[in-house]
């Protein structure tokens, strides 16, 4: 299979919070025409600062930086995944929005190649680091963990995205031209593997300033939404309980949730850029007072809010041209990179693991203190407790808070709408042409042809 894996360059740039003790990142990691079996860890992780590059060449995957957002993790979810659900409209042609994409289709190739060549890139740093002596041995463990949590977010958005995927953990091409799709239970336990490993080795300190690097508590919080999705309940609600005990963490204001250092941020990149902030803002706050939102939020995400909610008026912005109306995502506000107060790219934040967990109990019948998570995220958001009472009533509810607070962010919505079994129901009322494959996207043709063992969704 080809998976885009050829040819690949890593651009090292410095991250301030990621290279805050590195004062030299020089190497370009260019993996050749015809690459080895393995990187030469002799030339490419001699040292330090060799190594700092590398790991910082895999942040800027996320796309950040600029706000471009053309990658798995930069921002595409949000966008095109927020479509392909009943949550955005956009104002070109898209078959995002129609849910008629297709195996040639190049957005929904995207997702698939930049998630494998961000897994490269993360696979290419596991294998170097791990045969280098540079650094010490305790530094060398915590940087596979902190590696392994990059590699198990992308296999998470891979997974919910395309079902059984290809785990890839070689950076051999010959091997990985050849490889077949792993089930969803397969690709699942490799993600808690890689979770669990990751945990046993990080620290509850975060390794650099800020909270841009991943920690112990980020590689709970992400293990809990796995354990969650997956179905492993009780495991779910343990994991959630080790992030909301440690102190580190708590509910702000609906109007500070996204600014950088905020305290709900478990994982929060700073998005420094030449000219933007995020690609949520850069892309769905207008630019100009002239100019329609392009993406813009339905009117089945605004009629599902409940009357005084804080997160509609502080999440949801209004634009006005020629006098008329225009609903848009505003969760990120700042454009501009010189825009105050600054913003920062939240990819794990504490609210989610109160509603796992409120979901975790609820599955497990624990009605009470479910509800007693519920009513957390409602209190924040200015809304009295749930009137729910009985495990559907409660379950629901839980829905209703996840639709709310997760609204364009990360695919959240897409992905619980399929998990739970509802996706047919929601989309086909609001869609015409809605058919039940659409809730996959295609294996790209492409990776199809160069590989023999690769299979294609039903559908396409």
């Amino acid at each position: 299979m080809k998976l885009q894996f050829k040819k690949i360059k890593i651009i090292v740039l410095v991250l301030v919070c990621i290279v805050v003790t590195i004062t030299s990142c020089k190497k370009l990691i260019e993996i050749p025409p015809n690459p080895p079996s393995q990187l030469p860890s002799t030339t490419i992780f001699k040292d330090s600062a060799d190594i700092m590059g590398a790991i910082a060449g895999i942040y800027t995957n996320f796309k950040v930086i600029g706000g471009m957002g053309q990658n798995l993790l930069g921002g595409m979810l949000s966008q095109y995944i927020g479509c392909a659900s009943d949550e955005l409209s956009y104002s070109f042609a898209s078959s995002f929005q129609t849910n008629t994409y297709i195996s040639t289709d190049g957005t929904a190739g995207q997702f698939w190649s930049t998630g494998y060549q961000n897994i490269y890139d993360i696979n290419a740093c596991l294998t170097g680091i791990a045969t280098t002596n540079a650094v010490t041995d305790s530094t060398k463990q915590a940087l596979l963990g902190e590696l392994k949590v990059l590699r198990a977010m992308n296999y998470f958005y891979l997974v919910n995205l395309y079902g059984g995927v290809p785990v890839v953990t070689t950076i051999d091409y010959k091997v990985n031209n050849i490889i077949a799709r792993s089930s969803v239970d397969s690709v699942y336990n490799f993600i808690i593997k890689d979770l669990k490993d990751a945990r046993s080795v990080l620290k509850a300190k975060y390794p650099s300033a800020g909270r841009a690097r991943p920690n112990l508590y980020t590689a709970d919080a992400l293990l809990a939404r796995t354990y969650l999705y997956h179905g492993q309940y009780a495991d779910a609600e343990a994991m959630v309980n080790e992030v909301t005990n440690s102190g580190l963490y708590s509910l702000v204001d609906v109007n500070n949730v996204f600014l950088q250092g905020s305290n709900e941020a478990i994982w929060q990149i700073p998005a420094v850029g030449t000219s933007n902030q995020t690609t949520e803002a850069t892309n769905f706050v207008p630019s100009s007072i002239y100019s329609v939102p392009n993406w813009q939020a339905t009117n089945y995400l605004l009629d599902s809010m409940e009357t005084n909610d804080l997160r509609k008026a502080s999440w949801v912005g209004v634009w006005t041209v020629n006098k008329v109306n225009y609903n848009y995502v505003n969760k990120y506000k700042q454009r501009l990179y010189t825009a105050t107060p600054v913003e920062g790219y939240v990819m794990l934040r504490d609210a989610e693991q109160y509603l796992i967990r409120a979901e975790a109990r609820a599955m497990q019948n624990n009605l009470s203190q479910a509800l007693d998570d519920i009513n957390i995220v409602r209190k924040r958001a200015g809304l009295p407790n749930s009137r729910a009472v009985n495990q559907n009533d409660i379950l629901n509810a839980i829905m209703h808070e996840r639709q709310i607070e997760f609204f364009c962010e990360w695919g959240h919505r897409w992905f619980d709408l399929k998990r739970t079994g509802r996706v047919d129901a929601v989309i086909s009322k609001i869609k015409t042409g809605w058919v039940p494959t659409a809730a996959l996207l295609p294996v790209p043709n492409s990776e199809i042809q160069n590989d023999p063992f690769l299979t294609q969704n039903p559908g396409y």
